[in-house]
């Protein structure tokens, strides 16, 4: 029982980790043991978020490409299985918002939503499936929101993307269940990350969650570590077909 949580031997691929919420998934999962490739579109900061890792004494590389690319997305996944031999966990963290008003959503910023928030999310996993059936073993966890749930004005594009991406983890698990994969997905809440910096600046805003929360606070990015660890360990191996919300209770109240 001790080594429930251990995820020695694995390897994991976290897209969108070279900073926020990706990285600190990023991080506790090369803690519990896993060998984590750090992924972003700048190969640079990608490469130096990698190396501050192994500097810790943890397992990490870098594999820099752009998800919604569908060519760069199968050569990285292949040099990854080459370089690695495995691909045992994919996180699809990678993600834009977006906060416009209905009228002013425009058909190309739709189209962008969904093919970073949901499209390349579906092809990853298309990607990494054939491995994993092979080995009989994969943990795919999917970075949905809260905002699928209940969704505030001016975020319709990006809600719809998470409710879609929390429809497809559920259609997985049910698809790769039988070859020993799971598929999950959490939700975080308000995470106070350097991409909400300008809305958690906002002194209306920023009260607003606070009262609005029941744990008074914002949630930070290492608050997700523990959850996509649980998902992705022995611990949660029965676990398929779930979305954890991680909102510090914001959706259980009205």
């Amino acid at each position: 029982m001790k080594d429930m949580f251990s995820l020695k031997g694995r390897v994991a691929l976290v897209t969108g980790s070279s900073r926020g919420i990706g990285h600190s998934m990023a991080r506790g999962l090369a803690h519990a043991g896993a060998h984590v490739v750090i992924n972003g579109r700048d190969s640079a900061m990608a490469t130096a978020r990698a190396q501050e890792l192994v500097a810790l004494g943890l397992d990490a590389s870098a594999e820099a490409f752009d998800t919604r690319n569908a060519g760069a997305s199968a050569e990285a996944i292949g040099s990854i299985l080459r370089r690695l031999g495995k691909i045992d966990i994919l996180v699809n963290n990678a993600g834009i918002a977006s906060r416009l008003a209905l009228e002013d959503i425009r058909d190309e910023d739709w189209q962008a939503v969904i093919d970073m928030n949901l499209t390349s999310c579906f092809r990853l996993a298309r990607l990494v499936a054939p491995s994993m059936k092979q080995q009989r073993f994969g943990r795919i966890v999917m970075t949905s929101s809260i905002m699928s749930l209940i969704p505030r004005p001016g975020v319709a594009a990006y809600a719809a993307a998470k409710g879609g991406l929390t429809a497809l983890m559920r259609g997985l698990a049910a698809e790769l269940g039988p070859q020993g994969i799971t598929c999950n997905a959490i939700a975080p809440g308000y995470i106070a990350t350097e991409l909400v910096a300008a809305l958690k600046n906002n002194p209306e805003f920023d009260a607003y969650i606070r009262k609005r929360t029941p744990a008074g606070r914002w949630g930070e990015p290492d608050e997700l570590a523990g959850p996509v660890v649980f998902l992705a360990s022995p611990a949660g191996s029965y676990v398929n077909g779930h979305l954890l919300v991680v909102d510090g209770g914001m959706s259980t109240t009205l």
